[in-house]
């Protein structure tokens, strides 16, 4: 018997082992719960099927108790097994949980670390079966890091950043309605260094998805690329997010002092390699199929001379403030105002928000 089929044998064995000891070690309902989680995450190379994830979503559904223990369940198929594919389909499946179960599955997972459980934190993955195992395993490390940064900022935006010395305060996510408050508040009514915070958090998060790229074998798999389209659409909304603060923060650019001016030049500098990396990313998951190439924003340059452009008008305001005039102080008054309108209209092109909202909208419309 050739060793790929070995290896299926094998998962299908383990498979079966798992599902009669879930089928007696726990109560009907809880037994169904851990018998759907493992048929979803098989050990065979086929995404899970539909209707055991909607069972398991059917079996959670306004049950706090049975919520713990399917991310419990999650937990300890995550730890155990050594296979990708089963870790893969996991973490698939705790994105579909996040994304579309109860609200408390957020909570569930997050706290489930103040417990002793690290349930996304798989770096020291490794599936060592295959020769081209490597390439798969790379994967599903990046694909938690992912998840993990995704979920970390869903609590952040819930609770307001609120935290402890140890993290997060667990009886937060009791504070139901002051966590309402907090998601409601639009993004151009938030202070500079609360969109400075959150905008560092979503560069954080695009380059988790960025490093999400697959390589090797695990560009052509047919449950890696069912796995991409969920969080490649994710990426449009935090695209969408970041094109939103830096249009903010471009707009208030004339007020801000000379460290604040400084950070927006170094988060201009960052999100051009970040959007051209995006970019390239987006022209090779349009090239296999992943969504409608339609689906896709279409990503603003942000060139060398716009970079140029924040740096020289920094310098002017920089030597203003410390008092670095000609002689001719009326005359260079009012050639400074004169340049710094020049200036920050130049400034001012390297965001236009209401173009960028009216594609954004476009786009929104075309994927409805």
């Amino acid at each position: 018997m050739a060793p790929s089929k070995i290896r299926r044998a094998i998962g299908h064995v383990k498979d079966q082992t798992s599902i009669s000891l879930a089928k007696v070690g726990s109560s009907s309902s809880v037994s169904d719960l851990e018998v759907a989680i493992v048929k979803a995450t098989r050990h065979e190379e086929y995404p899970a099927e539909e209707r055991h994830i909607q069972e398991i979503l059917s079996l959670t559904s306004y049950s706090r108790a049975h919520i713990s223990a399917c991310v419990k369940t999650l937990s300890k198929r995550l730890n155990k097994t050594r296979n990708w594919t089963v870790a893969l389909k996991t973490l698939m499946l705790i994105q579909r949980l996040l994304s579309e179960g109860d609200p408390a599955y957020e909570q569930e997972i997050f706290f489930s670390t103040r417990r002793g459980t690290r349930i996304l934190n798989m770096s020291d993955f490794r599936d060592t079966s295959q020769s081209n195992s490597w390439d798969f395993s790379a994967f599903v490390r990046t694909y938690a890091l992912y998840l993990d940064e995704r979920l970390e900022y869903m609590m952040e935006g819930r609770y307001g950043g609120r935290r402890s010395m140890y993290g997060y305060n667990d009886e937060d996510h009791e504070d139901n309605e002051d966590a309402s408050v907090v998601r409601s508040i639009p993004i151009a009514e938030l202070k500079n260094e609360q969109l400075f915070s959150k905008l560092l958090h979503l560069q954080q998060l695009l380059d988790r998805f960025l490093g999400c790229r697959p390589i090797g074998s695990a560009k052509d798999n047919r449950v890696v690329i069912v796995a991409l389209h969920a969080i490649v659409k994710e990426s449009f909304q935090i695209y969408y997010d970041i094109t939103e603060i830096l249009g903010v923060l471009i707009d208030r650019f004339m007020e801000l002092d000379i460290s604040d001016s400084i950070k927006i030049y170094n988060i201009f500098c960052r999100e051009r390699k970040q959007f051209d990396d995006l970019e390239n990313f987006y022209s090779w998951c349009k090239s296999i199929g992943i969504a409608r190439s339609y689906d896709y924003p279409e990503i603003e340059k942000i060139t060398q001379k716009k970079l140029d452009l924040i740096d020289e008008f920094i310098r002017d305001k920089s030597a203003l403030e410390q008092g670095k005039k000609i002689s001719d102080e009326s005359g260079f008054v009012k050639e400074t105002d004169s340049c710094e309108e020049e200036d920050m209209n130049a400034v001012k092109s390297l965001q236009n928000p209401s173009l960028l909202k009216r594609k954004n909208q476009n786009l929104r419309k075309k994927r409805k």
